[in-house]
This record gives structure tokens, C-alpha cells and sequence, in this order.
């Protein structure tokens, strides 16, 4: 059984009408959250002091043993929670996952080049009156009760962290030691605290066997991620992707570096069977090689269009669903024309990651995808001066290849040129790395909290 205590905290939470072209190629596979035991997805909506979060929790177990504890920088109202459908994120993940593309070469003779895109597109149990006795004597204010889905949320306050970490455990809460010194630090930030059990007779009612996303709308100046709770107590490393959606431009982090992966890069065509290996070796390189203290830009792109496509882009319905309220209400029209995706990748811990995320929205909206290329070799036997200037540099190119794949993932060179079939051993320094749209006629719940 797995448990998971999630922290992760809300800061205040037809086809395109066109493809560029910038990139091209053929997708064929992706390395989606899918590859990580332990992956949780963070999608953040916003625009001006506005935030739509929604969360998707990797926990696996019991559902009795599942909570969690988000500090948030007001109250919330039960109309400002929300349960949401995880195929929003899925689709989310799978439209922006990092990717593999081939190509596949001409026959030189005929100086032709091609140039194709796939488009694709809890409950407490405690009496009301005693619970909130208890909670008095400890300084802690239960400031809200709702029962949203299969989650019964409680909103608190606090006066002192020790009085709010005792009541979460004599509540059942699973608080990790050396809790208290975190929650002290947004006790004294003046933020509350989005407390969540799962409600295993609502749950058992409406049928479902996981535990679905909660979504959070409200405004706030604050546009942050707090994920330091989620270091307490574990184990080791965390996997985190956050999804942001904004009007104009590309999301980053402001307290810690936030860098590209590799991307474009001409990998050998075995990659292609081993390309969930080859993207968890290279983002583990990365890592390593930036001391895990920074956060990887995956994709940065207009959901007007996508190049290539591994799924097609969220309709406008699917965006206002995740809380894009500044588009319009066409349920038809795939891709946002003002909504700019960023994916975002973390593996943090509480040495490398001591702060909260801060981001902000920039004005770059120049489109970015972490990318890997194959190509395939032209096997014809035409005869031509451009054909034998073609055979005479395909050596340079898999040795090429098979030095960018060493570089990236830290794979041993001569195992890469093997597994090529490349009959040369040498010791080879690599070289340096260059969901169901609400009815058209409601509102959807983020517009009604807003009074649009």
C-alpha cells in the first residue's frame, strides 16, 4: 500500500486553424507522467489575480487513509470547490508530453525533402459543538464545513502551529513529525488551511473507485505553488508537473531557475523502442547536472496549435472547464486562441526545494517542446553523385547520434554504437549539450463564484 500526504498547496489556485511549422516530423511516442510511480499533476488557470487549480493526487491505498492539508490564502467558499474530471489532466499531460518524432530520408537522387506534420489532433465523526470545543482550546478555528463530492472539507485557521498540528492528528490526520516548523511559517503568513478526508459513504454512493481531482477557484495577488508540507515527510524524491494556463505567455518560476531540457536533438532509431528509458535517463542527467535546484520547462505553446500534435488540443469547452474564463463559449472549437500552455517539471525534495514555487506570467510566447528526432537512413540503390556524398556521411551521422544520446543520458557510448550496430569501441568524451464540457446553457461553478 502506498501513502500519500499530499501538501501540495494552492497559492491561490473543428481542428486548429492552423499548425506552424517550425518543427515538423512524424510523433510517435511520448513520455507522459504515466512513466513515474509517483507523479502528481498541479493544473494552474490564470489571469490577472484569478486562479483555477485543480489537483490530482497520486495516492494509492485505502481511501479511509487519504487527507490532505493545503494551506490557501483565504477561505473558501463551498462554492469555490469544486470536483473535477481527471481526463481534463490526462489530456492535459498527454498534449504536452515530451516526444519522439521521426523522419524519414529522401532519395537524394531526386533532391526532394520531406516535410510532413501528424496534426492530430472526512466525515468528522465528532459532534459539530465538540469538535469546535476542541478545536478552541487549541487555538484552531473551524472557519468552514462542506461535503463536495466524495470529499468532506473542513477550511481552519490557527493561532499557533503546535495547537493546529494536535488537532490534525486527535482528527485523524496523518501529520509527519517535524510538520510543525512549516506549518508555523504559513501560521504566521496569516494563510488557512484546505483540509480534505474522503467520505467513504459519498464515495460508495456515487460509484467511484479513485479519488477524482478537486479544483479550487479564488483571488489572490499570490500566484504560488506551497509544496514544502509535501517535503516532510518523505521518503525521498517527488515528482510534481504543473500544467499553467494564461492568456498571454510562458509560466516561470521566480525563486528558482527555470530551464529548458535538452530538445531537438538527433537520437539513434532504437530510441524508439526504449523511449520511456531514454527520457527518465535523461531527465535523471539533467537533474544531476543542474544539483536539483531548478525547474525543467517540457512545453511552452499556443493551444491554437501544436507541432507535432501528440493529442489535439483542449476544445474551449475543456479550457472554460479547467477555468480559462476569458475565452468564449464556442463548446465546438478546438484550441484556445488566448490560452498559452507552459508544462513545467520538478523533482524536488526539502534540502534542494526550501521555498514555496513562485511564478509568474511573461510576455515570451515563442513555442518550446522537449523534442527528440530519429532518422531514418534512405536504403535505395539508385546511383548518383548526390547518392554517394549521402552513403559517405550516414557514418558521421550515427556516430553523431550516438554521441548526443551518450551526452543526455549518460549512457555508455560504446553500448549506444552496439546496440547501432556500429563496429567501433573507443572511450568517447560525449560532447557538450547544445473531459465532459459543462452544458451550453449554465454557467460553469467558476463563473458563478466570479457573478459572471
Amino acid at each position: 500500500m502506498k501513502k500519500c500526504f499530499l501538501a501540495f498547496a494552492v497559492a491561490f489556485l473543428t481542428l486548429p486553424a492552423s499548425h506552424l511549422m517550425a518543427f515538423c516530423g512524424f510523433y510517435v511516442a511520448k513520455a507522459d507522467t504515466k512513466l513515474y510511480n509517483k507523479a502528481s499533476q498541479v493544473a494552474i488557470v490564470r489571469s490577472g489575480d484569478r486562479t483555477v487549480m485543480t489537483m490530482a493526487n497520486d495516492f494509492e491505498g485505502d481511501p479511509k487513509e487519504f487527507a490532505i492539508v493545503i494551506p490557501v490564502p483565504t477561505v473558501l467558499q463551498k462554492g469555490q470547490i469544486h470536483i473535477a474530471d481527471k481526463a481534463l489532466l490526462d489530456h492535459l499531460d498527454n498534449y504536452s508530453s515530451p516526444r519522439l518524432v521521426e523522419y524519414t530520408d529522401d532519395n537524394p537522387c531526386q533532391r526532394r525533402y520531406l516535410e510532413e506534420a501528424m496534426a492530430a489532433p472526512m466525515a468528522m465523526q465528532k459532534s459539530d459543538a465538540a469538535a469546535r470545543r476542541r478545536a478552541d482550546s487549541l487555538g484552531v478555528k473551524i472557519e468552514a464545513r462542506y461535503t463536495v463530492g466524495e470529499y468532506d472539507i473542513l477550511i481552519l485557521s490557527a493561532k499557533q502551529s503546535s495547537g493546529l498540528e494536535t488537532w490534525l492528528v486527535e482528527s485523524g490526520y496523518r501529520i509527519p513529525a517535524g510538520a510543525s516548523s512549516v506549518l508555523d511559517s504559513y501560521v504566521k503568513q496569516g494563510m488557512k488551511f484546505f483540509v480534505a478526508k474522503v467520505n467513504l459513504q459519498e464515495q460508495s454512493k456515487l460509484g467511484f473507485k479513485y479519488l477524482r481531482p478537486i479544483s479550487v477557484a479564488y483571488t489572490s495577488a499570490k500566484f504560488m505553488l506551497p509544496i514544502r508540507l509535501g517535503t516532510v515527510n518523505s521518503k525521498g524524491t517527488q515528482e510534481l508537473f504543473i500544467y499553467a494556463i494564461t492568456p498571454k505567455g510562458r509560466v516561470e518560476t521566480t525563486n528558482y531557475r527555470t530551464v529548458k531540457l535538452p530538445s531537438n536533438v538527433d537520437v539513434p532509431v532504437f530510441v524508439k523502442d526504449q523511449f520511456g528509458q531514454f527520457y527518465k535517463a535523461m531527465f535523471n542527467r539533467q537533474v544531476i547536472r543542474e544539483n536539483m535546484k531548478v525547474v525543467f520547462l517540457e512545453y511552452a505553446w499556443n493551444m491554437a496549435s501544436c507541432d507535432p500534435c501528440s493529442a489535439e488540443p483542449l476544445s474551449q469547452a475543456e479550457l472554460r472547464e479547467l477555468g480559462a474564463f476569458w475565452l468564449g463559449d464556442n463548446q465546438n472549437l478546438y484550441g484556445g486562441q488566448q490560452a498559452f500552455l507552459t508544462r513545467l517539471h520538478v523533482r524536488y525534495d526539502g534540502p534542494h526545494f526550501p521555498e514555496d514555487l513562485f511564478f509568474q506570467e511573461t510576455g515570451d510566447s515563442e513555442s518550446f517542446q522537449a523534442r527528440y528526432v530519429m532518422h531514418h537512413p534512405w536504403t535505395g540503390d539508385d546511383s548518383c553523385r548526390e547518392a554517394d556524398n549521402y552513403r559517405a556521411a550516414l557514418p558521421g551521422r550515427r556516430e553523431t547520434e550516438a554521441l548526443n544520446l551518450a551526452n543526455i543520458t549518460g549512457w555508455n557510448v560504446n553500448d549506444i554504437r552496439r546496440n547501432m550496430g556500429i563496429n567501433r569501441t573507443a572511450t568517447v568524451t560525449p560532447p557538450a549539450a547544445k473531459a465532459t464540457p459543462p452544458p451550453a446553457d449554465e454557467k460553469s461553478w467558476w463563473d458563478k463564484i466570479w457573478h459572471r
